[in-house]
């Protein structure tokens, strides 16, 4: 069941889920009003919808223009819905005319209020500060009602699963009712009454999973992530104040993504094409050298953006893993960003543009993360599964651990692919000198030395724990599209494997 979850969120993009998410909430708000559940008409939250869409979608398209970028329509229609959840739904000319200037800030925010290129602040965040400071429009939040909290907490829950962001959004919840629920019940307030109150009155749900999930003001690292989460939750449910400024979400949101800046990566990213290489009949890596050195971990990914015409359903961003070793572990000279893409038929706008990209073309990666590292000591026996092209972050992080001329210590691949020469990376792996167990349909013409063939069909734990005997002292991690991430974290904890750290390829 899990599996086939995965694999049906991960045929969508994340921008694509959280815009169809959010469009299912106004419609949602829609009806709700209608029927009286909420203190807003159809006609007040109708205009409100379709004012909040296109000022930020028209205002986003405008500021691209002026400075010189493009705009990425799909994340202004997400903006847009935000700025109509948050600021208070009307129907009067003037009230209308102030939401529209708070989706043309929001959009401006993600210009005006960035650093080299990347935006700090969560645009809507950083347009209700703006707004409710300045006394032009304030804020209201009114998403946080109770005929709403179910169909938010779905929603929400499904955004969070499928950007892997649960603990995240779990320890905002849970911090926030917490205190809040505590702060109620010195007030008098039952217990449970003041539980559902913080959950339904407050917006909490709605702020875990639709805000303080945006990648783009998230820190690299998953122990960031929750920290960030904790500051956040405290500033949102303790009330202070400085001079006329009372604590508001947005405040504690905006304070929250400073500290994440201050953690990630701090620039732009920009690279420059190098050209393409062959790994199987239907994979390819592709080279960039960055503009400025690039930091980061063996295993992590980075989201790539190459703007094109005709964008489809999937967008113009894509998350990859990074197949070079970091800068440090890398051959003397220019330093390489390499990352190996599957090119399956028929291809999506974003591949179809990567494919034509001509050598020396400039694109952008606008967030470097993961927490898929190898454990600080090189001497921890291992056991690594990919899953097709889910064996790029294992060649990063095995050429890293071989630098100098070493040998990775006792690692074993498991490596399945669809077919016998789907094997991506095979001189990559070869030179690593690791023990390596091909799963495919038939056995690959050669293998090289240390190679063993498991024979077809999908793996099981009998299958692995007859192949590792000592699989229960090795420490697992597994690779590759989300069904089969599912299946052999599975098959590897009947086998006796105990600690698994999983990279699921959702939206590939």
């Amino acid at each position: 069941m899990i599996a086939r979850i995965d694999t049906l969120l991960g045929r969508v993009t994340m921008y694509r889920l959280m815009a169809l998410v959010l469009g299912a909430l106004a419609v949602v708000a829609l009806i709700a009003g209608a029927v009286g559940q909420l203190f807003y008409t159809p006609l007040q939250l109708g205009l409100s919808l379709v004012v909040a869409i296109a000022a930020t979608m028209v205002s986003s398209w405008v500021f691209a223009l002026a400075f010189r970028a493009r705009a990425h329509l799909e994340s202004s229609l997400i903006t847009g819905l935000l700025v109509f959840f948050v600021f208070l739904p009307t129907a009067s000319p003037q009230g209308l005319l102030l939401l529209a200037l708070s989706g043309v800030v929001a959009s401006a925010s993600k210009f005006v209020l960035a650093v080299r290129g990347r935006h700090v602040l969560n645009p809507v965040a950083a347009a209700a500060v703006i707004m409710t400071v300045t006394t032009l429009n304030l804020s209201g939040w009114w998403v946080a009602n109770p005929a709403m909290l179910p169909f938010v907490a779905v929603g929400a829950l499904l955004v969070l699963y499928r950007t892997r962001r649960l603990a995240l959004g779990l320890t905002f919840v849970v911090i926030s009712a917490a205190i809040v629920t505590v702060r109620l019940v010195a007030l008098g307030q039952p217990v449970l009454d003041s539980l559902w109150l913080a959950l339904g009155s407050f917006p909490i749900v709605f702020l875990a999973g639709f805000m303080l999930s945006e990648p783009l003001t998230l820190p690299p690292r998953r122990w960031q992530q929750l920290a960030v989460a904790a500051i956040v939750a405290v500033l949102f449910s303790v009330p202070f104040s400085f001079g006329s400024v009372y604590s508001t979400p947005e405040i504690a949101l905006v304070v929250g993504n400073i500290v994440a800046f201050a953690f990630g990566q701090r620039r732009s990213i920009r690279l420059r094409y190098l050209g393409t290489r062959s790994l199987t009949p239907s994979s390819a890596a592709f080279d960039f050298e960055p503009a400025a050195p690039l930091r980061f971990r063996a295993g992590q990914y980075l989201e790539l953006t190459v703007p094109h015409r005709g964008v489809d359903s999937r967008g113009s961003r894509r998350m990859f893993s990074i197949a070079s070793p970091p800068a440090d572990a890398a051959p003397a000279g220019a330093q390489l960003v390499s990352v190996g893409i599957k090119l399956s038929q028929p291809s999506s706008s974003f591949k179809k543009a990567l494919v034509s990209l001509e050598p020396g073309a400039v694109v952008r990666s606008t967030w470097v993360g993961g927490d898929f590292l190898l454990p600080s000591d090189p001497t921890v026996p291992l056991v690594l599964a990919a899953g097709g092209i889910g064996i790029t972050p294992f060649v990063s992080q095995l050429a890293e651990r071989s630098r100098g001329g070493s040998r990775p210590s006792d690692v074993v691949l498991v490596y399945s692919v669809s077919a016998p020469d789907e094997l991506a990376y095979a001189p990559e792996l070869s030179a690593a000198g690791i023990r390596v167990l091909v799963a495919a349909p038939a056995l690959p013409p050669s293998l090289p030395e240390n190679w063993e063939y498991l024979g077809p069909g999908r793996l099981t734990a009998e299958a692995l724990g007859a192949a590792i005997g000592d699989l229960a002292s090795r420490r697992a991690y597994v690779s590759g599209p989300p069904g089969f991430v599912d299946h052999v974290a599975t098959q590897l904890r009947r086998a006796g494997a105990h600690r698994i750290r999983t990279d699921h390829f959702s939206g590939y």
